[in-house]
């Protein structure tokens, strides 16, 4: 249907060229006011100016015709069973196809000519029409209108009548429980203006309301345009304008559709007005996919995730899984990210794009060896530099959060004289280094993501027999141990 290409926020999303019906639909005559059965097999419309009318070229009857086997309508007849010598016009069906409603001039009176009848379908044949009561509905103007809904609990009335701001303004009825309608109540100022709103579609939904206007300029004489209901039968968004394809310089009403296709009446290459119609191709399903840009180091938050929306109707809205709402997300950590659009229609896709990053650091260690007594270690040292700048780097500018420095320090057996014990020697040397590194780190504004743990100071080696001299036997065991985790 239409209705699944229109929204609040988009027209019809595509439509083919107009054109006018081809056959005995449009004649010299005048042709406006279509109206379709339930299953769209026949194009009820009204011909004024016609000597094959009832009442002769100064009456309006009602014609109609059946689709083809090609679904098109190309041939017209007069509905003989609902004309008479007085202007005759339908103005809706039921959804059951089995109601007609009537401009009511039935009864040959001329206060009864401004209302409404209705007619039913049985045994194949419409039964005479009979008045629709509608309370408190009083008509002095010449000009009027009137649609019924398909479910036949909404009519909406064209006139000037109580508080109208123009020459015709649009009212609403509603059903009663005794099969009366309401007083008729003005839709308000959101729709109606200071020139006229006449011809008024509803669709079968009843969010959607179309009518013609010359109050809210356009392409000429009288544009068609449509208002979403916002709440209750009284409250409209601001009308839009259908656009250039379906209005024209001069006069354009009487806006229906049926499937796919929609029709309006409009006398743009003529005086008189013909009945023309377009095409609305399906909307394409919306679609989406996504591809991203991983991030370019371990821990790194530098990723990004680009979404691309095919097919539906725009505006689109977005709802990622981290709570972004936008087309596109970046600084984005390592993770799996699902995206959900909606379209201008309700239409929805779905997708899913992951952030990879490369392999964590792999932890380093060095291990620095002492002379005798020494307990010194300084950042200008090759080996030392080396490890603090590495560890730097993980921290400043390949996504490493924080790091810890283990230490664990030893001393030989050989005795010191200047630290009194071998013991204190190797605490001493953990301590110098622990605050070596976190001088360094402090210097770099990294202190907080630094932490430095000792985790040994121990003596090591064999027993000591005097011989200080051998390196190779007590060596070994007099250095600074470091690594990270």
């Amino acid at each position: 249907m239409v209705a699944a290409v229109f929204s609040a926020s988009a027209q019809f999303w595509s439509t083919s060229e107009p054109t006018k019906l081809k056959g005995s639909i449009n004649s010299g005559s005048e042709e406006s006011v279509p109206v379709f059965s339930k299953d769209s097999s026949i194009l009820y419309f009204v011909r004024t100016f016609d000597d094959a009318n009832k009442g002769g070229e100064q009456d309006q009857d009602i014609w109609f015709s059946k689709r083809s086997a090609s679904n098109t309508y190309d041939e017209s007849e007069r509905l003989t069973a609902l004309n008479n010598k007085y202007n005759n016009a339908i103005f809706g069906l039921n959804k059951a196809g089995t109601t007609m409603y009537l401009f009511n001039a039935y009864e040959g009176k001329k206060d009864q000519m401004k209302g409404i009848a209705k007619s039913t379908y049985s045994n194949g044949k419409w039964s005479t029409p009979e008045k629709l009561n509608v309370q408190g509905l009083d008509i002095d103007g010449e000009h009027y209108g009137f649609h019924m809904s398909e479910d036949e609990s909404t009519l909406i009335v064209s006139y000037m009548g109580p508080g109208s701001l123009g020459e015709e303004d649009l009212y609403v009825s509603t059903k009663n429980g005794d099969g009366s309608y309401s007083t008729p109540l003005h839709m308000g100022a959101a729709i109606n203006s200071s020139g006229f709103e006449i011809s008024p579609f509803l669709t079968s939904q009843k969010d959607t309301l179309f009518f013609s206007s010359n109050g809210y300029g356009g392409q000429g004489d009288a544009d068609i345009f449509y208002s979403v209901r916002q709440g209750s039968m009284t409250e409209w968004t601001k009308p839009e304008n259908l656009g250039v394809k379906i209005n024209s310089p001069k006069f354009d009403a009487y806006f229906i559709y049926s499937g796919n296709q929609a029709f309006w009446s409009s006398n743009r290459d003529s005086e008189l007005s013909d009945i023309w119609m377009l095409t609305i191709p399906p909307v394409p399903p919306v679609s989406v996919i996504c591809s991203s840009i991983n991030a370019s180091k371990f821990r790194m938050k530098d990723g990004k995730i680009d979404a691309t929306v095919s097919g539906g109707i725009a505006p689109y809205t977005y709802k990622w899984s981290n709570g972004e709402v936008t087309e596109d997300i970046a600084s984005l950590p390592v993770g799996e990210y699902s995206l959900t659009i909606t379209d201008a229609l309700g239409q929805t896709s779905e997708t899913s794009c992951a952030i990879t990053q490369p392999a964590a650091q792999q932890d380093i260690a060095m291990k620095h060896m002492f002379g005798y007594n020494a307990n010194k270690l300084t950042v200008e040292e090759g080996e030392l530099n080396s490890f603090l700048s590495t560890v730097e780097g993980w921290l400043t500018s390949q996504g490493r959060e924080s790091v810890t420095v283990v230490i664990n320090s030893s001393a030989s057996t050989v005795r010191t004289r200047t630290f009194g014990t071998n013991d204190k020697l190797a605490k001493s040397r953990a301590e110098e280094i622990k605050q070596v590194i976190l001088s360094y780190y402090k210097d770099k504004g990294l202190q907080d993501r630094v932490k430095v743990e000792i985790e040994s100071a121990k003596v090591q080696g064999p027993e000591y027999t005097g011989d200080f001299e051998n390196q190779d036997k007590y060596g070994p065991f007099q250095y600074i141990e470091l690594k990270t985790k």
